[in-house]
């Protein structure tokens, strides 16, 4: 794996934004929307509630983490989604670009882009509703790694089955959070779901983030075993998305798929 076809990628996507600067509009606008309106909605929980709970730590760190995650996996397959809408997929491929070195390149532009995301979602935080993220301490890092891995994972799954589906498929991408979050718990107790949903959960990594945030800000100790099992569970993860992306574009390239790449679904 050589670091200059990733480099190669990368630069691609950055001649890309510089050409069309309305595509830096989507990297913070949806978060603002999402913070301004989750922030209020806290406040006025908080406001009109006598129980004592700290709605704005409680929800509004639930928002920031999984929109960290989502920015994460929309991150690599836009990236690639936009090789798809510009039809210059069949030529990227058909450089001597390797696997990895793509792959790379999609997770280093995720990067980039979902660190725009999460710097308006933090100076709005603090700034507007004076969330602090102090209380998760140390835990944060490791929080941030898994919904990180678990993201580069599920967007990488995302390019295999648009790469395999053909881009009619696309629309599964943009889904994929949306059919995640009612199983990890993002803004309630995993134990709060029946018994099927929770089996799925607990082979979700980030049900072990969201769980143990609440744990932390509640004021008890988060299991270490549980963050060790939602680690894991993300770098497994990564590693078969990997293996599935590689296998569907050795597939791609043995039936012809690539040159018969279009606007309609190959089966």
């Amino acid at each position: 794996m050589k670091f200059s076809g990733t480099a190669a990628i990368v630069l691609r996507y950055f001649f890309l934004i510089r050409g069309s600067p309305a595509r830096l509009f989507p990297m913070f606008v949806w978060v603002t929307i999402d913070m301004l309106l989750w922030g209020f909605l806290t406040k006025y929980l908080g406001s009109v509630t006598s129980s004592g709970m700290k709605f704005v730590p409680l929800f509004l760190g639930a928002v920031v983490l999984w929109d960290f995650f989502i920015r994460i996996m929309h991150g690599v397959t836009m990236s690639f989604l936009e090789d798809v809408w510009s039809r210059n997929f069949l030529n990227i491929f058909a450089t001597p670009l390797t696997i990895p070195e793509y792959l790379g390149g999609l997770v280093i532009t995720s990067i980039g882009t979902s660190m725009i995301g999460l710097i308006v979602m933090l100076v709005l935080a603090t700034t507007v509703f004076g969330l602090s993220f102090v209380a998760l301490g140390a835990m944060l890092i490791p929080f941030l790694l898994v919904l990180f891995t678990f993201g580069i994972a599920l967007g990488i799954f995302g390019c295999a089955t648009v790469l395999r589906l053909g881009p009619s498929a696309e629309w599964f991408t943009w889904t994929i959070p949306a059919i995640v979050s009612p199983f990890v718990g993002v803004f309630y107790p995993v134990s709060t779901l029946p018994l099927w949903m929770r089996a799925i959960a607990h082979a979700l990594p980030p049900s072990y983030v969201f769980e143990g945030m609440r744990a932390i800000l509640a004021g008890h100790a988060m299991p270490a075993g549980s963050l060790v099992i939602g680690i894991a569970l993300a770098v497994l993860d990564l590693l078969f998305a990997c293996w599935f992306f590689a296998r569907v574009h050795r597939h791609a390239v043995r039936s012809g798929l690539l040159a018969r790449y279009s606007a309609e679904s190959v089966g």
